[in-house]
């Protein structure tokens, strides 16, 4: 930072204390749930999609589009996942009984206990990322970055 606000002394480059370090931390924790989960058999991806079937609750399962949304990816993109998990035993592709043009994904026995152990040893980790801060410094950062959060994901400016 001090180097810009050498090089330009007339912009504020304030906001560069924020989000470069969080963009910092966002690399380093990309790496260390991909080590997480890799420590498990599962690729980013393959959790993003296991997960997502996991927290629906019993039966497990969800519509392609519903994936979607969730793992914000394109349908071919989710069509492609699917097909892979399918061949790993992760999950199974059924045509819906209510409606069969209709197409589900259910998490499968073996795919419940993939993301199972590995969102265990994710929080485990990243439980241990935050032991240097006191709880309520730990709610303090959680509300502020869903603060940040909500700019992005809701009607926040555009950054072009």
């Amino acid at each position: 930072m001090s180097a810009w606000r050498t090089e330009l002394p007339g912009l504020d480059v304030a906001p560069l204390a924020v989000f470069s370090r969080l963009t910092r931390l966002a690399r380093h924790l990309e790496l260390a749930r991909r080590s997480a989960f890799g420590g498990h058999g599962l690729e980013e991806w393959e959790f993003d999609v296991l997960s997502a079937l996991r927290r629906a609750g019993a039966p497990y399962e969800l519509s392609p589009g519903v994936l979607v949304e969730q793992t914000l990816v394109t349908s071919g993109t989710m069509t492609n996942r699917i097909d892979r998990l399918v061949g790993r035993g992760y999950v199974d592709r059924f045509r819906d009984a209510a409606d069969g043009r209709a197409v589900r994904v259910r998490l499968t026995e073996s795919g419940r206990q993939a993301v199972d152990a590995a969102i265990a040893g994710l929080v485990a980790y990243e439980r241990g990322l935050l032991d240097a801060m006191d709880e309520p410094s730990r709610e303090d950062l959680a509300r502020h970055l869903q603060t940040l959060l909500d700019g992005f994901e809701g009607a926040g400016p555009d950054p072009r």
